[in-house]
């Protein structure tokens, strides 16, 4: 269950982020204190509303669902990353950030509305049957996908290894659709992947941050310092990555720190206000690091990047983050309903607040996937936290906010990167895709040649 108190304040940011509604039933309420006059003649005012709607709506009406509605109404009008989670989405949240869970093997997201395969993960059911990255679902379970949640997709394609599930695609070079029947099984959530790049330089693929990152995250570093050649500089790569959970953020930066602030956090409250410092390690790792960033990296990935950048232990590469600089917690409601709603702020060492403002690389290098005509389409489509209705501003109080850009799309309608680009995120991690990236092979270059300058003057 997700935690509401200190390190583990959940900051999660999904691939999709979407303005929805759910329904349901009663016991959800609030005591009014009877000297609250104003909140009270509004919820008369509710009362009413909701009294002349159902006995002289044109159509009959479910009070439940209006009621369900309201709530959602309230949450999505606070900020894009509050809301009512209903017990289905409620478990899916808590299951992203866990170690593994039974299903197929795919990460999708919502592109052009409609639920699109970023990448198979290697090994599992869908890797083995074919499926691609590309692939558009239309139906799981002979049950159409349009109009079908994001959530609603995923807890359909989950389930209990050993049952099956069959699922339909077009694919672009296919004339007719593609029918899979696909055995679930158990899908380990691999949060870290590594190799070697060059004797004695390491990468890291750190694709969200779950329950176990960090563990795999030394894991990773020890198999590597522990090869032939010492380890003289490290790639880690924080593309795309959306976050997950504030005290791996916060160990994973430590890792790499000796001591001072790491991240602070301010609310409203006084026990929504605290700093994260860090602590000398065992073992010191001082070698040069460089961080790759985009505009999916969000919230903890952030964390660390402002971290690193702010103590000038790593230099920043790519282009400028997401910019969620806000953190939630989830509330347990009766009935498995749970509450997501933000609490908080955070802010770098040195006092930068990120929330929609980003962490901006200190050398900027666009992904070569792309010419520069489609590197310009994507960032204007690409939606950052500025450009969501309702966003906070990165100071309480600062001005106005403000609602999404004149000709931006809408949240629900946020482009997914190309997947030709996610799809090495997530799929098989190989030297040759390493070395045909471009931001990879300038971190390389800028590593190997502190080597050689720091030889120099020895």
């Amino acid at each position: 269950m997700p935690h509401n108190n200190g390190r583990h304040v959940k900051l999660w940011l999904a691939i999709v982020i979407a303005v929805v509604s759910f329904t349901i039933g009663t016991g959800f309420a609030r005591n009014i204190s009877a000297s609250d006059q104003e909140t009270y003649k509004s919820l008369q005012i509710f009362a009413d509303v909701l009294d002349l709607i159902e006995k002289n709506y044109v159509d009959p009406v479910d009070s439940k669902d209006l009621i369900q509605k309201a709530i959602q109404g309230m949450m999505n009008g606070l900020d894009p990353h509050s809301q009512l989670l209903p017990p289905e989405a409620f478990e899916e949240l808590q299951i992203d950030t866990k170690g593994e869970f039974g299903g197929i093997g795919i990460v999708i997201t919502m592109q052009n509305r409609l639920l699109t395969v970023i990448s198979p993960i290697e090994g599992t059911p869908a890797y083995k049957a074919g499926v691609k990255a590309g692939d558009i679902i239309i139906e799981v379970d002979g049950e159409s996908t349009k109009d079908m949640m994001l959530w609603e997709a995923v807890k359909k394609m989950r389930g209990p290894k050993g049952e099956a599930v069959a699922i339909k695609v077009i694919r672009e070079e296919e004339a007719d659709p593609l029918a899979f029947t696909l055995v679930r099984d158990i899908i380990p959530i691999e949060s870290v992947r590594y190799m070697t790049l060059r004797p004695g330089y390491g990468y890291v693929r750190i694709t969200n941050f779950q329950d176990n990152t960090t563990s795999d995250l030394k894991n990773a570093l020890k198999v590597m310092e522990s090869g032939k050649s010492p380890l003289k500089g490290l790639v880690l790569d924080l593309r795309d990555n959306p976050g997950g959970l504030l005290n791996q953020a916060i160990d994973v930066s430590d890792l790499f720190l000796e001591n001072g602030d790491i991240v602070s956090i301010k609310g409203r409250l006084k026990k929504h206000t605290k700093v994260f410092r860090a602590h000398a390690n065992l073992r010191k790792r001082d070698f040069p690091i460089v961080v790759l960033i985009n505009g999916g990296s969000a919230s903890a990935s952030e964390i660390v990047a402002g971290a690193l950048q702010d103590h000038k232990r790593a230099v920043i590469l790519g282009t400028t983050s997401f910019g969620k600089g806000s953190v939630q917690t989830v509330e347990t409601l009766r009935d498995s309903y749970g509450l997501k709603f933000t609490i908080a702020r955070y802010y770098t060492p040195s006092g930068r607040s990120i929330q929609a403002e980003g962490i901006k690389p200190d050398i900027s290098v666009r992904h070569q996937v792309l010419t520069d005509a489609e590197n310009a389409v994507e960032e204007k489509h690409w939606l950052k936290e500025k450009d969501l209705k309702n966003h906070l501003d990165a100071e309480p109080g600062s001005q106005k906010r403000k609602s999404s850009r004149t000709g931006k799309k809408d949240a629900d309608e946020k482009q997914a990167p190309p997947a030709s680009k996610t799809e090495n995120r997530y799929g098989p991690l190989s030297l040759e895709n390493l070395e045909s990236d471009s931001q990879v092979m300038r971190a390389l270059e800028i590593l190997r040649g502190y080597q050689i300058f720091t030889d120099a003057r020895t």
